[in-house]
């Protein structure tokens, strides 16, 4: 595999770096996809060696688990973005901050929410990412996958079932490598000033200093997950390197040597309390990574 071109492999590598919540997870390949054409034939060496592979984005929103017999892939290296008019076309490894400022940049709105979110388009589009009541399928027009043929295609937004924080290519098989946009005409000025507001109280109100994979659950209907949490008094509440943050309690942060098995076990322990204090199943919005 090493002698593929398009790609870079690290063996017996810790993942550590590659996941917000900084587990020191380990995976018997890492690999770096630095084209499409890499990407396409790692994937068919992988398949003919009969190794298991997981796509990782910025690995944000998840919890990995310990140790991965086969391949993560990351597709660093997709990182191609066009701006022509209204229409914008990123590939899958852009960062949605970087998509965010460059269409803000090209007098662009529509995407000033994802400043902040640390993920990247591809893993955006599967999970639906969204903030401030918006979501990336609200400007989506098109998607292009890696079929489990190797081969591209394309699909129209209205092919894709999708809900909040959910769609339908979570457990398809498919491999989002890029994404048309539609945006509206905007004003620098007016989207840079969202974004000043928004960032500002983000420092305000989120444990920016410690790591972490944003919001562990969903809202419930007409409340909030962190209201709920921090009533039943689990702020500060701690597993292991795990702890529920001080600062908003919907977040779990990693106080420097958390496992996966310490998230998983302090988002079980407040899920249990939220439901025996005030009779609400919280819906988990992280992933738990189970790999085989």
């Amino acid at each position: 595999m090493n002698k593929l071109e398009g790609i870079e492999v690290i063996e017996n590598a810790t993942l550590k770096n590659y996941n917000t919540y900084k587990i020191d997870a380990k995976a018997r390949y890492l690999v770096k996809v630095l084209n499409l054409e890499g990407l396409i034939k790692v994937l068919k060496y992988l398949k003919e060696n009969d190794i298991p592979y997981f796509i990782m984005g910025n690995g944000s929103n998840v919890i990995l688990d310990d140790y991965f017999k086969g391949a993560v892939i990351r597709l660093d290296g997709l990182k191609k973005l066009e701006i022509e008019g209204d229409i914008v076309k990123a590939m899958a490894g852009v960062m949605m901050g970087v998509l965010a400022n460059e269409t803000i940049k090209a007098n662009l709105s529509g995407l000033e929410w994802a400043i902040n979110i640390p993920g990247m388009v591809g893993g955006s589009i599967v999970g639906n990412a969204g903030a401030y009541n918006s979501e990336i399928f609200d400007n989506l027009v098109s998607i292009k996958v890696i079929d489990e043929n190797l081969e591209i295609k394309e699909l129209k937004k209205e092919e894709i079932k999708y809900e909040y924080r959910h769609t339908s290519l979570k457990k398809s098989g498919l491999i989002v490598v890029q994404a048309t946009f539609k945006l509206e005409k905007g004003d620098y000025q007016v989207s840079k000033q969202i974004i000043e507001d928004r960032c500002e109280r983000r420092k305000a109100t989120q444990p920016l200093d410690m790591p972490s994979a944003g919001s562990v659950f969903r809202n419930p209907p007409d409340d909030y997950a962190g209201r709920l949490i921090e009533e039943a008094g689990l702020k500060g509440k701690r597993i292991g390197g795990a702890e529920v943050s001080n600062i908003h309690a919907n977040f779990i942060v990693n106080t420097g040597n958390a496992t996966s098995n310490d998230i998983k076990s302090l988002i079980k322990l407040v899920h249990e309390e939220v439901k025996r204090k005030f009779n609400i199943d919280l819906v988990l919005e992280q992933e738990i990574i189970e790999w085989m």
